[in-house]
């Protein structure tokens, strides 16, 4: 059995977990969520004792591997709406910064033109500085692909390291070209 999809998840008295049909909804103060699961994964909510129970029908491969998977979705939606989760990107290079207005953000990293990016629905940007971006979000997905998509506009190259990276990203290097002497 799977080590990970055995184990219960609890949530907290701040927290309602639901079953409407097969999809969960967990709402919690930062804010709300569903999910669809696979429909082998049956899903067991028991709110006296604050605990959620996912359970699979067999031990083929595939629902083995679906057990952990929905359990740690689960999981981190509970996580999300008690806590939002957040992705730090730093903008390294002279002339290179961000800035917010409204529902977009505004980036300015070395091309003839500031590329502008819609933050999506549920995602949160913080521009704290002009070379510091952090994006917030109680969907962990969510988190993730818009900083990818802000990191995708100008990834860090390796010669120089100018781009945008994550906060504690390391970067590697090359050497330039070596002049030397015949």
């Amino acid at each position: 059995m799977s080590r990970i999809g055995r184990k219960p998840i609890s949530f907290p008295a701040d927290v309602a977990v639901a079953m409407n049909g097969q999809q969960v909804h967990v709402k919690g103060p930062k804010g709300e969520l569903r999910f669809d699961p696979h429909p082998n994964m049956s899903i067991t909510v028991n709110d006296g004792d604050r605990l959620v129970q996912v359970n699979r029908p067999d031990d083929t491969r595939e629902n083995r591997a679906l057990h952990g998977l929905t359990r740690t979705l689960v999981q981190n939606m509970v996580d999300g709406v008690t806590k939002p989760f957040e992705r730090r990107l730093t903008i390294v290079g002279v002339g290179y910064n961000a800035s917010l207005a409204g529902n977009k953000l505004s980036l300015q990293v070395g091309f003839a033109n500031t590329v502008v990016l819609e933050v999506p629905e549920g995602v949160t940007v913080d521009v704290p500085a002009p070379t510091s971006v952090i994006v917030r979000s109680a969907d962990k997905q969510a988190v993730g692909q818009f900083a990818a998509n802000v990191r995708s506009v100008r990834p860090p190259e390796p010669y120089k390291g100018k781009g945008i990276r994550y906060e504690n990203e390391q970067v590697r290097r090359k050497a330039g070209k070596a002049f030397g002497s015949k």
